[in-house]
């Protein structure tokens, strides 16, 4: 048994999840340990093909699908998004972060695309929850984990519309509503929804073949069941494998949406490592993948968002280690952690891929202790 088997057992046999996978990819060499079962009854062991809601680890791969439209030629990274949303042409702003909802002002720029990819748009979540703005903005961005909380993307995009920015468009780094408004551009711009873009310019050259906003019948028996810590330490039922990812959902989210794999996430990961190709197929260029994977945040704008950032920075859709603040945070290493209890890195310049899948909900916006010692005992980037 590895060190990386020893680590994930003691959180299977302590209760604090039913199973886990983790993938990791040093040069040629990839490691995957499957500890535990796909729910609290035992019924299943886990595997590696066992799938995943993998939330927030969606929001690179929608990076991904946007910049395809700007190599396509069909939008610019300058390119205002009230072209394609019409609803956020000219948003206002509150006055200051504190302000009320009636003290507004209007946008001195519009938003852009590359707000969006950067998530700088002017909505989000700050670390202060309590602002006034925040307050308004929680009615319309629900919880990504709950897929059927949304309207269609039309009425949610006209919702949004009616919260004004807590800061101005390109200021500050806000965490999570840019993401799903990526999804909808890409919807509008391709003319498409967003499943059916993604499955035909991201999944299937990728090699993505488990990936999805839905999980057909034939593949329900490896969707491990889903939970949420309780008050007392046990574990709630969240969703089942004939629950919410049974059906796609009205509102796509772009944000938090897709269920997946440990290795379609890692054929993802290989994309990227590989400047954009994948199976002698180009996706993206070396361009955009660099931009993809670099940071683009000021400190400034790095602290008004250190509850999630936890000082480090933001490319296009996931953060990018900056300073090596734990054993983990490797200068240029990409990726993202998810609400449902998942998380993948990369680091473009060693290889390396960290993937680590369970399915127990984050009660906050920290990484858990797991994720913590998979990171450590993983020391993703180092030797």
């Amino acid at each position: 048994m590895t060190a990386l088997h020893d680590t994930l057992s003691r959180y299977v046999a302590d209760g604090t999840v039913p199973g886990a996978v983790a993938l990791t990819l040093r040069g040629d060499d990839v490691e995957v340990v499957a500890v535990g079962h796909a729910d609290v009854t035992g019924s299943a062991p886990m595997a590696r093909d066992s799938l995943f809601r993998i939330a927030s680890l969606t929001k690179p791969v929608t990076a991904a699908a946007v910049l395809t439209l700007v190599e396509d030629g069909l939008v610019g990274l300058t390119d205002p998004v009230g072209t394609w949303l019409p609803e956020l042409a000219k948003p206002l702003v509150v006055r200051t972060p504190s302000s009320p909802l009636d003290d507004l002002v209007p946008a001195d720029r519009p938003i852009t695309v590359e707000d969006l990819l950067t998530s700088r748009t002017g909505w989000g979540f700050p670390s202060d929850f309590s602002l006034p703005a925040v307050e308004a903005l929680f009615e319309v961005q629900k919880d990504g984990r709950a897929p059927h909380a949304y309207p269609p993307p039309d009425a949610w995009v006209a919702d949004l519309a009616r919260v004004p920015l807590l800061y101005q468009p390109g200021a500050a780094w806000l965490y999570g509503t840019s993401s799903d408004l990526q999804g909808v551009l890409v919807a509008r711009v391709s003319g498409r929804t967003l499943p059916e873009f993604l499955a035909e310019r991201v999944f299937e050259p990728v090699g993505m073949k488990d990936t999805a906003f839905e999980v057909p019948a034939g593949k329900r028996d490896r969707l491990t069941t889903y939970y949420r810590p309780g008050a007392d330490g046990t574990l709630e039922l969240a969703d089942t494998p004939d629950g919410d990812w049974s059906r796609v959902p009205a509102f796509p989210s772009g944000g938090g949406g897709l269920a997946s794999t440990a290795d379609d996430y890692l054929a993802f990961c290989r994309m990227l490592l590989a400047g954009g190709e994948a199976n002698g197929r180009r996706l993206l260029s070396p361009a955009s993948v660099g931009r993809m994977t670099t940071d683009h945040l000021t400190a400034g704008q790095r602290e008004i968002g250190a509850l999630f950032l936890e000082g480090q920075g933001w490319g296009y859709g996931g953060q990018v280690d900056i300073t090596p603040a734990e054993p983990w945070n490797v200068p240029g290493r990409y990726g993202w952690v998810g609400g449902t209890g998942t998380t993948a890195h990369l680091v473009p310049a060693t290889g390396q891929v960290a993937i680590l899948l369970s399915q127990v909900a984050m009660t906050g916006p920290a990484p858990t202790p797991l994720m913590r010692d998979f990171w450590r005992v993983t020391a993703c980037g180092r030797g």
